[in-house]
């Protein structure tokens, strides 16, 4: 069995998310496997790394939305109606080494999570065929090899970024429709039943166990951490010029 510290977060705006998940991973002496399940304090759309502020226009429902920037790649999230997780993975982790093995784990330790509340999912075989230029806006709008689908609806996507041999891999999980994203239907209007958080949680860290070998030790952010987190959301994450920078 492998040893994961397990947060299990209040929802909180969206730089101290962000700044959270940075904190996992770049902290100092990090060499623990870390998994934290968080959700948001308001609707917040998550522009990728690389995605430009001026895109935003694409998207008039979460214009009103407040706005972060993420580390990581890949379309914007509306965050809002949701389970979202980070897991920050050291350099010693075996599967850091091959980003794209841990990435299907995760998701496949979630299909069968689902499996076990009655919701049949599947895991996308077919890479996308379509140019970054012609990517939709939204992340749940886009299909990318690996991501988590109800018959033909993504209902979870994750995106990875390295850092020092280190990995931050974070993702949602849609559970149901958001007014700030109208055209994105979760799992409660796809399965016509609400999903709720305490049993998928509770289902995915039994499936996390069985698959991967993790053994969960329940933990919270250490001062360190908070300390990091606090420094990366002022310097960064809350910065107009952080989320505004392309």
């Amino acid at each position: 069995m492998i040893g994961c510290r397990l947060l299990i977060d209040e929802p909180a705006a969206g730089a101290w998310n962000m700044a959270v998940d940075e904190a996992l991973v770049e902290g100092p002496g990090q060499q623990e496997l870390v998994l934290r399940l968080y959700g948001w304090r308001e609707p917040t759309l998550s522009l990728g790394y690389f995605q430009s502020l001026a895109d935003r226009a694409r998207h008039p429902a979460s214009a009103q939305c407040a706005l972060v920037r993420r580390l990581s790649g890949g379309g914007a999230i509306l965050h809002d109606r949701e389970l979202t997780y980070a897991l920050a993975a050291p350099k010693s982790y075996p599967l850091t080494r091959q980003a794209e093995a841990l990435y299907l784990a995760i998701h496949e330790t979630l299909v069968a999570a689902l499996g076990k509340l009655g919701i049949e999912a599947s895991i996308n075989s077919r890479p996308s065929e379509l140019t970054p230029a012609e990517e939709p806006f939204l992340c749940f709008e886009r299909r990318a090899k690996g991501d988590v689908l109800y018959g033909t609806a993504k209902i979870a996507g994750s995106a990875e970024r390295r850092r020092r041999g280190a990995i931050l891999q974070h993702g949602s999980i849609l559970l149901a429709r958001s007014l700030a994203a109208p055209e994105l239907a979760g799992l409660g209007e796809l399965c016509g039943r609400p999903v709720e958080r305490a049993p998928l949680i509770a289902a995915w860290l039994e499936e996390l166990e069985r698959g991967l070998g993790w053994r969960f030790l329940h933990s919270s952010l250490t001062k360190d951490e908070v300390r990091l987190a606090e420094q990366l959301a002022a310097q960064r994450f809350e910065l107009t010029s952080w989320n505004s920078r392309r």
